[in-house]
């Protein structure tokens, strides 16, 4: 079940990406063909198309096609967390120290296997600063778990990265 609610939730966020494609919001034959056409069924069209052809990978790697890697990704979606809904699972294990949702933030945290089981304690020792209320958001904990991180000295070079 939960393979199927984290596959919809992705197909979902999808939408949102449209024709933002990672080598920027120019990339691609689909961009060109589409140019200056809104909603979304140009932009589906157009990200079926770079996505469909390849053109945009072929695109970043050669310069080509509008597409430009040098700048930074962005997102402009919903926290991943508050996305999929793993905010409850995610407290539980964390109350509890251990459990698939904190070894999953880990992952996605890039928190090395042979750190993981650290990552778990401190967090787990930290609970409360990390989850301050009942109602706090994905990205209040985000936010508050890189702090925690960052003032642990062995889990301070993943804060750094995320």
């Amino acid at each position: 079940m939960k393979r199927i609610l984290l596959g919809t939730l992705l197909a979902a966020a999808s939408f949102h990406a449209m024709a933002q494609a990672p080598g920027g919001p120019d990339c691609g034959w689909g961009n060109l063909l589409f140019e200056g056409q809104r909603g979304t069924p140009a932009h589906f069209l157009a990200s079926t198309t770079n996505g469909s052809s390849g053109n945009a990978t072929f695109g970043m790697t050669s310069g080509t096609n509008g597409c430009n890697t040098t700048a930074p990704l962005t997102y402009g979606g919903k926290s991943w967390l508050a996305m999929n809904g793993m905010m409850n699972e995610l407290s539980q294990d964390m109350a509890m120290g251990h459990g698939e949702a904190l070894t999953t933030y880990a992952v996605v945290l890039g928190v090395k296997p042979e750190d993981r089981a650290y990552f778990e304690s401190v967090t787990h020792q930290h609970f409360q600063q990390i989850f301050t209320s009942a109602d706090a958001t994905a990205n209040d904990v985000h936010a508050n778990t890189l702090n925690v991180l960052k003032g642990d000295a062995r889990l301070a070079k993943y804060a750094a990265q995320a």
